[in-house]
């Protein structure tokens, strides 16, 4: 590949420099390399985190493609649109795998109980937080690396993410893990080139002006020349982000 770091300490004592280092080499390798060297590096110890949005179905398909067995998680709030959890039955016959759901402590009758029906209406962070950062925080402590579909054309939060970063998941308990986003680069245009040169299935509701699919009650349709494609989602609060990128740690 002409690029080949090594890890030969713990994943957690990958200081800064030297993951920008790696970055930056990642950066010079195709979409299939940049999975070759991920899966030879850590195997199973690396798992995709989807909300399968169009480059996570990139990266599904390409991993199983080259035949790289990347366990495969997902978050379910159990506010998902029912297209999104008929999606991810889709996925997982085409693919032939397994995707985790990943479930909050509270059913949305106890949070309510707890903090008010609709909490999402009046503290979205707060309702983002236990829905879908405290469950990806366990998860992420089993990991060494978290691969995403971060793109950098997503809207100005994702606009320097790197294709290889140092994350802090858990503050408390100064935790690290490598989040890989090897899509990073990609523009919109190319993932629904790919989906549709390889038939993959996709969630209807982007043909119906959802751009970014979340939680259906803090989802919403946007004109088809939104230039930012989160811009759809909280509307109404300045919140750009679930929480899941930002609220765990920051690219450091």
């Amino acid at each position: 590949m002409g690029f080949t770091p090594s890890f030969a300490e713990s994943v957690a004592d990958a200081q800064l420099p030297e993951v920008r280092a790696w970055s930056a080499g990642l950066e010079t390798l195709s979409l299939d390399e940049r999975l070759a060297w991920c899966w030879q590096e850590f195997g199973k110890s690396a798992a995709v985190g989807t909300s399968l949005q169009g480059a996570g179905l990139v990266i599904l398909h390409r991993s199983r493609e080259l035949g790289l067995d990347f366990p495969v998680f997902t978050v379910d709030t159990g506010l998902l649109f029912s297209e999104t959890l008929t999606l991810k039955a889709q996925v997982e016959q085409r693919l032939g795998i397994q995707i985790e759901s990943l479930h909050p402590e509270q059913t949305l009758a106890e949070q309510a109980a707890e903090y008010g029906a609709e909490l999402w209406k009046r503290s979205p962070d707060l309702c983002c937080t236990l829905r879908k950062v405290l469950p990806l925080q366990k998860k992420l402590a089993e990991l060494d690396v978290w691969i995403t579909g971060l793109r950098r054309e997503q809207g100005p939060t994702r606009s320097k993410v790197g294709i290889l970063e140092r994350y802090e998941f858990d503050r408390l308990r100064e935790q690290y893990l490598l989040k890989f986003n090897p899509l990073a680069g990609w523009p919109r245009e190319r993932v629904r080139a790919y989906l549709k040169a390889h038939n993959l299935p996709m969630n209807p509701l982007k043909s119906q002006g959802y751009t970014s699919i979340g939680c259906q009650p803090c989802t919403h349709k946007l004109p088809p020349d939104a230039a930012n494609e989160r811009a759809g989602r909280w509307t109404g609060f300045d919140k750009t982000e679930c929480g899941i990128h930002t609220f765990l740690g920051e690219n450091i």
